[in-house]
């Protein structure tokens, strides 16, 4: 349907859109691009590199993804940016590709990347995240599904940053953040759990009251007890296993042994945990 590409878009005759897909004016679109049903790109995104892109997703004006990493030195690699279905980006927002072929910057479904966010090379972000303005994801940076991270800050390389988790604007975030906590602050550090974010998530229904007490408890573990991590680790695998528990653990166990930022520090608060 040519009726959707605009006649000022400048389009490869090698990249594959699917007929449904519309491009808007002076959009740049590569060679090697491929973008699937229902999508929306806008005015004067820039789409190059290894990029794949999934359905109904839109693509706001100004938005550049693809393009090599921010480098001083030239990088022609094959590296790829996959993204999924359902996502917004906004304007401005920038995603490099990764850095080696064969890897991958991955976005998932659902998610919200508002203007001038930056995602660096080989990041991860799963489903139903919301990135707010002007973050910078360093490279490798992984936050999982469901993660709201607020407004004006930077999230350091290879943090990652857990399911539910909810970070106040203006940060710098330097260590992981376990899955279900609330972060503010500077420096940033965990105040308490994410109880709006788990109330919206239906944890705080009657019948997963014993979950949000067993979060509740592990929160108390390690950010109010005085244990040190390895002591709050041995009490956590203690406790009733429920599906949220098991990922928390597994999301500490990860980052002791095979993290490479650390676990994120305490915050005292008047919080009711």
């Amino acid at each position: 349907m040519t009726t959707l590409l605009h006649p000022t878009a400048t389009i490869h005759p090698k990249a594959e859109l699917h007929p449904t897909v519309k491009v808007e004016a002076h959009a740049v679109i590569g060679a090697n691009v491929k973008i699937g049903p229902e999508t929306i790109i806008g005015p004067n995104v820039v789409l190059d590199g290894w990029t794949e892109i999934g359905a109904h997703n839109h693509i706001f004006p100004g938005a550049v993804i693809g393009v090599e990493p921010q480098d001083s030195i030239p990088n022609d690699s094959h590296g790829l940016v996959k993204i999924g279905d359902h996502n917004q980006i906004r304007e401005y927002v920038t995603i490099s590709r990764a850095r080696q072929a064969g890897e991958a910057t991955l976005i998932g479904d659902h998610n919200m990347l508002m203007t001038y966010t930056h995602v660096a090379p080989s990041c991860v972000i799963e489903d139903r995240v919301v990135i707010a303005n002007m973050v910078i994801l360093g490279e490798h940076v992984h936050v999982e599904s469901r993660a709201f991270i607020s407004g004006i800050g930077e999230v350091f390389p290879f943090v990652r940053v857990g399911r539910l988790v909810m970070v106040a604007f203006i940060h710098q975030i330097t260590h992981d953040v376990p899955p279900y906590m609330l972060v503010e602050g500077q420096p940033a550090q965990v105040r308490s759990l994410n109880r709006v974010g788990l109330k919206r998530a239906g944890l705080a229904a009657a019948n997963e009251g014993k979950v949000l007490q067993s979060l509740r408890t592990a929160f108390k573990l390690l950010y109010r007890s005085g244990f040190s991590i390895e002591q709050s680790l041995e009490q956590i695998d203690l406790l009733p296993e429920n599906e949220h528990l098991m990922h928390l653990r597994e999301f500490l166990h990860h980052s002791q042994s095979q993290g490479r930022c650390g676990l994120i520090s305490g915050k005292e608060s008047t919080l009711d945990n």
